[in-house]
């Protein structure tokens, strides 16, 4: 045997033991038992980003990158916003619900953000925004506060669910989406 033998012998592979795959997305319980518990907590700014990633379906770094003129019309969240997508360069429409519109328009009053502001400011002076890493870790601390498997579900499930629940009800992909 020689040395690059027992070098790769002993390497192990990044996934061993790991769940790979699609993620998958929550269920309309999950959603609301995380809501409540972000409710209950007081965690205005949680509730309103993990209501945004919920309605908006935006990745990651769209989500952390959103500014408070994406989503608002003067004082008030909009029904509806539009936001260009970073990897493709194309634009995306979302509908926000009520609900979201109230946790938004609570966490930009709390937070005392204007129009330029990014919605989700980071607390490191270094970045103006959230990173896509923190949101990361937010989304398995949601996820492990309802007891379940934190390394199941990750940024990806949060842009899936609304979607699964659209298609649970109706069984079409390409329907209207409605309240939920």
């Amino acid at each position: 045997m020689d040395a690059t033998t027992v070098v790769s012998a002993a390497r192990v592979p990044w996934n061993k033991g790991k769940l790979t795959g699609h993620k998958p997305p929550l269920k309309l319980k999950e959603i609301w038992a995380i809501r409540i518990r972000l409710q209950l907590a007081a965690r205005t700014r949680d509730l309103a980003m993990f209501n945004l990633a919920i309605d908006s379906k935006l990745r990651a770094c769209d989500l952390t990158r959103l500014r408070v003129r994406d989503i608002c019309l003067g004082q008030r969240v909009a029904s509806r916003a539009t936001v260009m997508q970073q990897k493709t360069l194309r634009p995306v429409q979302f509908e926000i619900t009520e609900l979201t519109r109230d946790s938004a328009e609570a966490w930009i009053k709390l937070a005392r953000l204007s129009p330029p502001d990014f919605l989700f400011p980071s607390r490191i002076h270094g970045s103006a925004h959230l990173s896509t890493r923190q949101y990361a870790r937010l989304v398995h601390r949601w996820i492990g506060s309802i007891g379940l498997d934190d390394t199941a579900y990750g940024t990806h499930t949060m842009r899936r669910t609304k979607a699964s629940l659209i298609y649970r009800r109706t069984k079409n992909l390409r329907a209207e989406e409605p309240g939920y």
